[in-house]
Order: structure tokens, then C-alpha cells, then sequence
């Protein structure tokens, strides 16, 4: 079901009070939106649009701070819309801002005692990190420190470090290329741990969907229960739309409404990392179309820049 919304048909539009380049094509932005920071719960998100004929884009909050009404959200650059998008500064507007959507994160509505008992391990790719840092604070504000795994492909990738350390229990980080902390891919440090003597209760996993769908195929093994975000296939964001069906177990899930988080081992990763590549070839004829500006005359016959 879909989270508590708040639909703003307002006369003011969302101010970006803070800007902040993160690493390379990836930046971080307070937006002032005080009625969706008044509701927000970890694991939900927002759709934002840049102006009246933008793209509805989906993104995961990423902190949010109720007094000051201020969501945070983090853009990776990756198709015509997030490249627009990291052109606005501090005092620019989005024209919507709309949110919360999805259902917040299970264990937020969970028993308090029995959440302190659990150990709780998160594991993060990218730009996974943002979705898992509100989800890691909450806990931490609620007396629970759990573990968190991020992986980058190198240290300059590497996003919220010092935010992680603050909340976290531990915090292992690890590059691709070996040029900071544990050198090699998550998995290869959720089973270090495991073999140790780490004994974790849950697992929850946020980033690219072939990382996930490895996590996952790892803890089922290891018989760690593990919960994913789903956002990546999301399109809409509002159930409308279908591009982010899911066959999850023996039912069919839609992420933006029923999720974006769902029990990972009953993800079907493989119909939808097919389903998301569907979308691949249109993203890429927008970024080319504006890149190349008035050079782009679709001379090649496939892109459609020549209708």
C-alpha cells in the first residue's frame, strides 16, 4: 500500500537550500518541503520534477529533518533527467516535489524490545548508501547499532563515510579496486564476517540489482534472513505506470506501492533486471539528444533523432 502521501498543488515550489558534490556525478541536496519531511519514515521516497514537461524522477530520502522541513536526497547522474537535474544550485526550485510514497522500512512499525535484540546487518552499493543511512540512524536513535557493509568501486566513489561511522555498530567499507579498506566485491565481506563469528538476524541489502540478487544467493546459503529495495525498476512511483512489476515468491508486486522493500530471497532479480534493460534504449536516445543538442540528427536511423 502506498505510504501517508502528500500531493502539493501549491503556489511556491521546493527551494534547494543546500547543494553538495558528493563524488564524482553524484550529488546531495537539501530541499525544503516541510509537509512531506513531516511525515517521511526511513525506507520511503519521493518523485520529484524539475518543471512543468520534466520527468517524473523517484529517489529514496535520504535524511530528512522534521524541524527544519528539509528532505535530503541524493542523484547519481544517469540518464538525460539526473544530468538537467545537477545543473541546479542552492536557492533554485523543483516545481514538485511529491511524497511520502512506499511503505516505510518493517522494522520502524516493529516491537522496540524485540528490535534491540536483533542484530541487524546492512549492505549497501553506490548509491545505496543513501537509502541505508536514514534506515541506519533511525536505528542508532533508537538504541540499535547495527553493522553496514558499502562497496564502491573505488575509495573517491565512496559516499557519506563519515554519516555512516556515526550511526553505525561497525562500518566496513570496501572498494572494487582494493584502494581503501576490505579490497573486493560486499559479498566477499558479509562471508569474512559470517566466518568470524558475526551471527546477524537480518540482512538488509541496497544498491545495484545484480548486487542484491548476489547478496541475496549469499544469505540464503548463510540462512540470513534479507530484505531489498526494489527502486531502481521504479518508473512512476505511484502504481500507475507497471515498469516496476515484480514476481516475488508466487505473487506478483508492484515496488512502488507494495514496496520498494521485499523479502530478497522471493525476488525473481532476473525478470527484472530483464524487465529494467527494456527502458535502457529510450534513456539513452534523451542523454544523446541532449548532449549532442542541435549536432543530434539521428543520421544512424535507430535512435529516432531524425522523426
Amino acid at each position: 500500500m502506498i505510504g501517508k502521501m502528500i500531493y502539493s498543488r501549491r503556489k511556491t515550489m521546493y527551494q534547494i537550500m543546500k547543494k553538495e558534490v558528493l563524488a564524482d556525478k553524484i550529488f546531495l541536496m537539501d530541499v525544503h518541503a516541510p509537509r512531506v519531511a513531516q511525515h517521511c519514515e526511513p525506507g520511503q521516497f519521493v518523485i520529484v520534477k524539475m518543471d512543468e514537461k520534466g520527468e517524473r524522477v523517484p529517489l529514496t530520502i535520504c535524511d530528512y529533518d522534521r524541524e527544519a522541513g528539509t528532505i535530503t536526497i541524493v542523484v547519481q547522474e544517469v540518464g538525460a533527467s539526473t544530468t538537467k537535474m545537477s545543473s541546479l544550485e542552492e536557492g533554485d526550485y523543483f516545481r514538485d516535489f511529491t511524497g511520502p510514497l512506499g511503505c516505510p522500512s518493517e522494522f520502524v512499525h516493529e516491537d522496540m524490545d524485540t528490535l534491540k535484540n536483533k542484530k541487524i546487518l546492512f549492505v549497501a552499493g553506490g548509491v545505496g548508501a543513501a537509502p541505508v543511512y536514514p534506515q541506519a540512524k533511525w536505528l542508532f536513535e533508537h538504541g540499535v547499532k547495527a553493522d553496514v557493509i558499502v562497496g564502491a568501486k573505488t575509495k573517491d566513489m565512496l559516499i557519506l563515510e563519515d554519516e555512516m561511522k556515526a550511526v553505525s555498530g561497525n562500518y566496513y567499507p570496501c572498494t572494487d579496486d582494493g584502494s581503501y579498506g576490505h579490497a573486493g566485491m560486499v559479498t566477499a565481506m558479509v562471508e569474512e564476517l559470517v566466518n568470524n563469528g558475526h551471527k546477524y538476524d537480518v540482512c538488509v541489502a541496497i544498491g545495484p540489482m545484480i548486487m542484491m540478487k548476489f547478496v541475496c544467493l549469499l544469505t540464503k546459503k548463510l540462512e540470513i534472513p534479507t530484505i531489498v529495495s526494489m527502486n531502481p525498476i521504479m518508473v512512476d512511483g505511484t502504481g500507475m505506470c507497471g515498469a516496476c512489476r515484480l514476481q516475488v515468491g508466487d505473487e506478483i508486486k508492484f515496488a512502488c506501492v507494495d514496496g520498494p522493500e521485499f523479502d530478497g530471497h522471493l525476488v525473481d532479480f532476473d525478470q527484472a533486471m530483464k524487465r529494467s534493460r527494456m527502458y535502457k534504449t529510450q534513456e539513452g536516445r534523451a542523454l544523446l539528444k541532449l548532449q549532442e543538442g542541435d549536432t543530434h540528427h539521428g543520421g544512424c536511423g535507430h535512435c529516432g533523432g531524425d522523426e
